[in-house]
């Protein structure tokens, strides 16, 4: 398929509350078996209640309690850039896939910040302020298609294709929305507490209350399908990634 996600049995690698996934399930069509695998607790019982997944492992992104080559395809939407320690969990995708298998995934692109209109403030300079938004985004890296290609390579991955999303415009209107939602919330919590930390103290993570529905479908759609823009740089990329015959994958035994 050269849109929406593969066929098969798939892998929803950092599932959270599984609600964009939802979305894209819908969106690609189709009946699909899916597991997802998330390190927090409350973010993976919300997952599951939600009916859509066979399975939803608590456990960190380089330890999959799966079997080798048991998935068709993996999924990760917004999800690798918060990873410090990336190269582990990119042998794990690829030691779950299937010869052939494909790895989907989101991510911010090498242009985000060029994207984002800056600072309102008097005071801050634009330096300080993408200092700031990296700390409360936990956005650790912002590669281009080449670092993506080798980090993939070496773990036996190859990417198929590649496609930006979110022009600057929708960089922008994501950036004003956050100023007033997970921006306050971060000054709330003094930059020591995550948003999502405040928002269940506040009771804003109950089933229901999370990303509303229209924001959420934003992201899936571009997840599932692309989008097309005519800005000349985007904010994110989508990238689509085979795995070939002769990928090194190490044998570990997996208990679930």
């Amino acid at each position: 398929m050269a849109r929406g996600l593969p066929e098969g049995r798939g892998l929803d690698l950092g599932c959270g509350d599984g609600l964009l996934t939802r979305i894209v399930l819908e969106s690609s069509g189709g009946h699909r078996e899916v597991v997802g695998v998330d390190p927090d607790p409350a973010e993976a019982a919300q997952a599951l209640a939600l009916g859509i997944y066979a399975a939803v492992h608590v456990a960190g992104g380089d330890r999959v309690p799966e079997a080798d080559g048991s998935f068709d395809w993996v999924l990760s939407n917004s999800v690798l850039e918060h990873i410090e320690a990336i190269e582990p969990v990119l042998a794990e995708v690829s030691r779950v896939l299937r010869t052939g298998g494909q790895f989907v995934f989101t991510v911010p692109g090498p242009d985000f910040h060029a994207c984002l209109r800056g600072p309102v403030l008097p005071g801050v300079s634009r330096d300080e302020y993408l200092r700031r938004l990296d700390a409360r985004l936990a956005h650790l890296r912002y590669w281009d298609r080449s670092r993506w290609e080798e980090a993939l390579g070496s773990r036996g991955m190859a990417i198929d294709w590649l496609s930006g999303y979110l022009s600057v415009a929708e960089v922008r209107r994501w950036e004003s929305i956050s100023r007033v939602t997970a921006g306050v919330l971060y000054g709330l919590g003094r930059g020591r507490r995550r948003p999502i930390e405040i928002q269940r103290r506040l009771g804003l993570r109950r089933q229901g209350l999370q990303m509303p529905a229209v924001v959420a479908r934003v992201v899936a759609q571009a997840t599932a399908a692309g989008l097309k823009d005519s800005s000349p740089i985007f904010g994110c990329l989508l990238i689509r990634a085979s795995k070939a015959s002769t990928a090194p994958t190490r044998t570990a035994t997996r208990t679930g």
